[in-house]
């Protein structure tokens, strides 16, 4: 890992991811943006998501952690939304499965932080205008998924076994595993390349996912189809968490042409089925660009934030809340939950090659006001937020951001301390660059610690393994190390009743009998304690899962693949998208 220059203002050098941040003596404020003519046209509701079972992140870029919820993942009341937690580059970070290709649907091909910087940069594609709906029903009656013809024929290939349902994997379940509650496969025809998918998200005795041009909900309990709605275009964006009363807006293409700009907003009901509102995102200007976009949910207020503003709708009616914002400095993603924490570009021009200073805000997602300003060391930009309460933010510099940084902050959005990491090298898992800022595993905090994963590495046993160590938020220190399992590897995802939840990974090989599962470790370390064990009959299944995020919540477990894709449609169809686990 590089190391960033020295904190300026704060404690002197120190060895480890070092401080690009500069430590601010107050409070700041901002000035109200004056009101927006709003936008006519029907529109539905938001909150918070109250979450049912689950939580997980991705990547070894370091990423931001909302704060939790259920099954993990950005905090929420029901199912615990704790720190976002997700691991969509495959369970067992630095071996994931191989990368699908790009194509019509959207295949993610990692190591493209340079095509996807300059696609953001150069978002100029011209938005159309007209009305459109979502159609057909909500397609519960028949319980079957909704097949979409493919764009490009498949090679065929040898006949595929079907992949085992959840009776199979539970027969060589032993005492103390976790039972497998259910299993979901596949079911849709997708495009060459495959298809990501968005979610899931947890709502009362609802699972809901999008993908593709269809969004589903599943029974919690079950996992039985409660209803399915097609879209008529590509999702390309969602928020990381539902509001609390269970409704969630998806960003999708302006119409199925490759390369159409994701500028299109649709309101669902998670509980029902049910499609609410629409609106088309208006380009500011030919900078303005909407080829990837971050979406939040705060409370009543959905936010689309993309490289030159953000814009702001409430959830309940449509209603377009606020948009650019007074001054040079604008807001170019919010993560979900309680507290709005905004990543905020300053550069004088939105054509500006040079990265401008940015900076930390914490907003009214209401009003766009600010409630403090934390300015980040020039050069450095806003990577994620791995916690919003306390503020845990990570920074990136360089072209392909290679140098990180991580900054603790105090409630009030002044400098609080970094962590020392000494000789270790650390790995958070994230979302790719353009996405969402709150997706990320491998981080969670609570008042006084971080808790953070190291880079797996190589065991005796020649395969890989890693730690887990907290720092101390108020000096920066490490506190204590704790080891995974051998041929394993532990991820943080939340801190719960004084405990730090992390999902640790199943071996690779079937030798080692354990199938992993979340585990739990004190506010001492010490040893590992299991919260609820997967089957080692299900490690196979679960290792099989592409990009997977991870849910936990009421002492159930949801694992869901966050990419479906193969060599052909038999096995597209047969794949497995989500296996429940839990008594």
């Amino acid at each position: 890992m590089s190391q960033p220059p020295p904190q300026q203002g704060g404690p002197g050098e120190q060895e480890g991811f070092g401080a690009p941040f500069e430590p601010q003596p107050g409070v700041y404020g901002a000035p109200v943006p004056p009101p927006h003519q709003p936008r006519p046209g029907p529109y539905g509701q938001p909150t918070q998501p109250q979450s049912g079972p689950y939580g997980q992140p991705s990547q070894p870029q370091p990423q931001p952690q909302p704060q939790s919820g259920p099954y993990g993942q950005p905090s929420r009341p029901a199912y615990g939304y704790p720190q976002p937690s997700t691991v969509p580059y495959g369970h067992h970070p630095g071996t994931p499965p191989s990368s699908p290709p790009d194509g019509p649907g959207g295949g993610r091909s990692r190591g493209r932080v340079a095509v996807l910087v300059a696609a953001v940069l150069a978002g100029v594609l011209v938005i159309g205008t007209g009305v459109w709906f979502a159609v057909g029903g909500d397609g519960a009656d028949d319980g079957k998924p909704v097949a979409k013809e493919s764009r490009a024929s498949k090679k065929p290939g040898p006949e595929v076994t079907p992949a085992a349902g959840a009776d199979e994997l539970d027969k060589g379940r032993k005492d103390g595993e976790a039972k497998v509650r259910w299993v979901e496969k596949n079911g849709v025809d997708l495009p060459q390349g495959g298809a990501r998918v968005y979610g899931p998200w947890l709502t009362g005795d609802i699972v809901a996912k999008a993908m593709y041009r269809t969004a589903s909900g599943h029974s919690a309990e079950d996992g039985t189809r409660k209803w399915s709605l097609r879209l008529p275009a590509d999702v390309c964006a969602a928020p990381t968490l539902p509001s609390e009363d269970g409704k969630v807006v998806i960003g999708l293409r302006a119409d199925t042409s490759d390369g159409a700009p994701c500028d299109r907003l649709q309101m669902i009901d998670l509980a029902t089925g049910k499609a609410g509102w629409t609106a088309t995102v208006e380009r500011t200007g030919m900078q303005d660009g909407l080829s990837h976009i971050v979406m939040a949910i705060n409370g009543d207020v959905v936010t689309v934030g993309r490289t030159t503003l953000t814009d702001a709708y409430r959830i309940s009616d449509g209603e377009h809340l606020w948009g650019t914002l007074p001054g040079t400095c604008q807001p170019y993603g919010l993560t979900s939950g309680d507290i709005a924490l905004a990543a905020v570009d300053c550069r004088k021009r939105p054509s500006d090659d040079d990265v401008g200073d940015e900076e930390v805000r914490r907003i009214d997602p209401a009003t766009g006001r600010t409630v403090w300003t934390y300015k980040v060391k020039k050069g450095w930009k806003v990577d994620r937020f791995y916690s919003v309460d306390p503020p845990v933010v990570s920074l990136r510099q360089g072209e392909l951001n290679e140098k990180w940084a991580i900054a603790f902050l105090n409630p009030d959005g002044t400098y609080r301390s970094q962590p020392v990491p000494g000789k270790e090298d650390f790995e958070v898992q994230c979302g790719e660059p353009g996405e969402n800022l709150d997706d990320c595993i491998g981080a969670a905090a609570d008042s006084d610690t971080l808790y953070l994963a190291t880079k797996p590495a190589a065991g005796a046993d020649g395969e890989l393994t890693n730690s887990v160590v907290a720092f101390d938020l108020d000096t920066g220190k490490s506190k204590w190390k704790v080891p995974a399992p051998p041929a394993q590897t532990l991820h943080p995802m939340r801190v719960e009743n004084g405990q730090v939840l992390l999902y640790l990974t199943p071996p690779p090989t079937k030798e080692i009998l354990n199938g992993g599962g979340i585990m739990a470790l004190g506010p001492q370390g010490g040893a590992l304690r299991p919260v609820l064990r997967h089957p080692a009959s299900a490690a196979t299944a679960v290792t099989g899962l592409f990009e997977p995020t991870i849910r936990f919540v009421g002492g159930r477990s949801l694992i869901s693949s966050g990419y479906i894709t193969a060599e052909t449609d038999e096995e597209e169809m047969d794949l497995r998208t989500m296996i429940a686990f839990g008594d």
